[in-house]
């Protein structure tokens, strides 16, 4: 089923207000707790990057689990919020990113998630490897802790990014 064009005027984007900011990653959380994703942190960006105040990197189960939550997590977005998440990568569900504006979330299969180790690319500080297949152990970074020195590389034949199935 093709994307349905959003308005811009729609799309999530970066809001000043701090409120709004913790509001929205509260509701992201919680929908990825009800869809019992695994492994899910939260590293905080604010003051550190400039693309979003949060990413939240979680896992599902199957490719099925990974795009209902990313489903789930738009359509949530949506409507408490009255904007548009964007999103990548829902047709094969390896790795889905959705970005609703201050917070980015990516959603992986546990093999692609350990491969691109994301965590350990975008923690400040002393930041856990990617969790073993099947861990169910949910972290979340210290947002005071020092910037990685090192960081996880990939090719582009090893495995699939957002959106190239």
């Amino acid at each position: 089923m093709p994307a349905t064009p959003v308005p811009a005027s729609n799309l999530a984007t970066r809001s000043p207000d701090p409120d709004h900011v913790e509001a929205l990653h509260r509701i992201v959380m919680q929908s990825l707790d009800d869809d019992q994703a695994v492994d899910t942190i939260s590293i905080p960006l604010a003051g550190k990057s400039s693309i979003a105040d949060y990413m939240v990197i979680a896992s599902g189960r199957s490719t099925r689990q990974v795009a209902s939550m990313a489903a789930k997590l738009a359509e949530k977005v949506k409507r408490e919020t009255g904007r548009s998440a964007r999103i990548e990568g829902l047709p094969t569900a390896d790795w889905v990113l959705i970005d609703a504006g201050d917070v980015i979330v990516h959603l992986f299969r546990p093999e692609v998630r350990t491969f691109y180790n994301l965590e350990r690319m975008w923690s400040f500080g002393d930041a856990p490897a990617a969790p073993a297949e099947g861990s169910s152990a949910a972290l979340a970074q210290d947002s005071s802790a020092a910037p990685a020195t090192d960081h996880a590389a990939a090719t582009e034949h090893d495995a699939p990014a957002p959106g190239n199935g």
